[in-house]
Order: C-alpha cells, then sequence, then structure tokens
C-alpha cells in the first residue's frame, strides 16, 4: 500500500483536525506586523492580536495611531499579501 500524502497535506489535515490555525495566524501576523512595519513603528507597539480576523494593534504613541488611522487599508493589503492569504479584514488601531 502506498501512501501518496505529502508532510505539507499531513500537516494541514493535522491543522484542522485541531484547530490550531487560529493561533497559527496570531504568530504569523505578529511577525508580519514586526517586519512590515519596521523599527520605528515597533518601537511604539505595545501589543498585537488576531481575533476573528480583526487585527488589534495597542501602540504608545497617541501620534503614531493618528497617522496609522490613515492607512488601515493599505496595512490589511501589506499584512494579507505577507501571508498570501487574507487573513486580517479590518485593523483597530488602541
Amino acid at each position: 500500500m502506498q501512501n501518496d500524502s505529502t508532510i505539507s497535506d499531513i500537516l494541514k489535515e493535522i491543522i484542522l483536525t485541531n484547530k490550531l490555525q487560529p493561533g497559527i495566524d496570531q504568530i504569523e501576523v505578529k511577525e508580519a506586523w514586526k517586519s512590515l512595519m519596521g523599527n520605528g513603528v515597533n518601537s511604539y507597539t505595545q501589543n498585537v492580536l488576531l481575533k476573528n480576523s480583526i487585527l488589534y494593534v495597542e501602540l504608545t504613541s497617541s501620534v503614531l495611531r493618528e497617522e496609522l488611522n490613515y492607512g488601515k487599508d493599505k496595512i490589511i493589503k501589506m499584512i494579507n499579501e505577507e501571508l498570501r492569504r487574507e487573513v486580517v479584514k479590518d485593523v483597530v488601531l488602541r
């Protein structure tokens, strides 16, 4: 008997069966935020949380928060492109 499943297929099945995708998305979104935003924004980023496709970002600078508010659509697009799928549907800056 030959099993043609690839490791990728097996991992996808494990992730699906054990409902691990939300946790994996959480980690991937945090990493994407870090790499896409750079040191300037990261130094003011207190927390990044993904919940129900909404990215919550806590910032320590109200000026930066206002600035990023204008680019929310761009942030969503950049993160989803980085992850190669639609994970984030909205961004809430706090």
